[in-house]
């Protein structure tokens, strides 16, 4: 018997979830066009739904009309881009997710009591290119342990913050090698990592004790529904990120009698009900719910669509 085994949670997250209800509020209340900073979730069928009724996304703050609203996206922004959306007059809302926004508050607070700030994250990822640009000459980003290895803080005390869509995994290997090095560690009380990017990653380990062939559901684009596969195929998997639109190829399925299916943080739900009809119809109509945590979390939307 073919079945497949559903992780939760999957799908959105309380960030993803208020950045596109900011947006959707926005044009409810002033109509189209809404303008926004990169896009707001990494999802390209978010991005196209939302484009559909209005929103236009640009790379830069510069390409916004002076004096329109523009919308930050959830991966959050340097000190300098919010200076520039003043200096042009536009109307700012911010979409950042607030656990981001916590990780430019302990780079600050750690830059500016006198430490280089070990970024362990992707240096091409938005959320750290934001989160390096709260004090540009004080922060490094270390992306593997190998940078770690290679990193000379030049007598500096050390302090270690992370992008939040990453493995933990990841993560501590990296920092492992800076402890080997470097001793005590400046670190945040709790960790960087996400409670939703580690409860789909801790779901996606518990559908691996069973599932021979994980689908991912999630945009190429989005952090963290790669690292889920990356976390499942550790887990000793198959596994594969899909869109959730394409048809699924049925050899793609071959010799997977069990299946198991997830969806990165910023995919919609619609999707992995796509998946699963798509499943059935090749078969797997046998669908177990596998439930590591509840999430109950909701962030306060800002005062201007409150």
């Amino acid at each position: 018997m073919s079945r497949v085994l559903l992780a939760a949670p999957r799908s959105f997250c309380a960030g993803v979830d208020r950045a596109i209800e900011i947006v959707e509020r926005l044009l409810e209340t002033h109509g189209p066009p809404v303008y926004v900073r990169h896009e707001i979730v990494h999802n390209d069928h978010v991005v196209r739904r939302l484009e559909g009724i209005g929103a236009v996304f640009v790379e830069s703050e510069d390409d916004v009309p002076v004096g329109a609203i523009c919308v930050l996206s959830a991966h959050g922004v340097a000190p300098v881009v919010r200076e520039n959306c003043e200096r042009r007059g536009l109307r700012v809302v911010d979409a950042v997710c607030p656990l981001v926004s916590k990780v430019h508050a302990e780079a600050r607070r750690y830059a500016d009591s006198g430490h280089l700030v070990a970024l362990v994250g992707h240096a091409d990822h938005v959320e750290v290119i934001g989160t390096r640009g709260e004090r540009p000459e004080s922060i490094v980003v270390v992306e593997s342990p190998e940078d770690a290895e290679r990193l000379d803080p030049d007598g500096k005390p050390l302090a270690v913050i992370s992008q939040t869509t990453l493995s933990l995994d990841d993560v501590a290997s990296t920092v492992g090698v800076l402890e080997q090095r470097f001793g005590g560690l400046r670190r945040p009380g709790a960790d960087d990592i996400c409670y939703a990017t580690q409860n789909r990653q801790d779901a996606v380990k518990q559908l691996a004790e069973e599932a021979t062939l994980i689908l991912v559901i999630g945009s190429e684009t989005s952090s963290n529904a790669q690292r889920l596969v990356e976390v499942a195929r550790l887990a000793g998997a198959e596994a594969t990120l899909v869109d959730g639109e394409s048809r699924l190829d049925p050899e793609l399925l071959a010799g997977h009698s069990t299946v198991g299916l997830t969806a990165g943080a910023s995919t919609p739900e619609e999707l992995v009900q796509a998946v699963l009809r798509e499943l059935a119809e090749l078969g797997y109509d046998e669908v177990e719910e596998v439930t590591v945590a509840r999430e109950d979390v909701r962030f306060r939307l800002p005062r201007e669509v409150a």
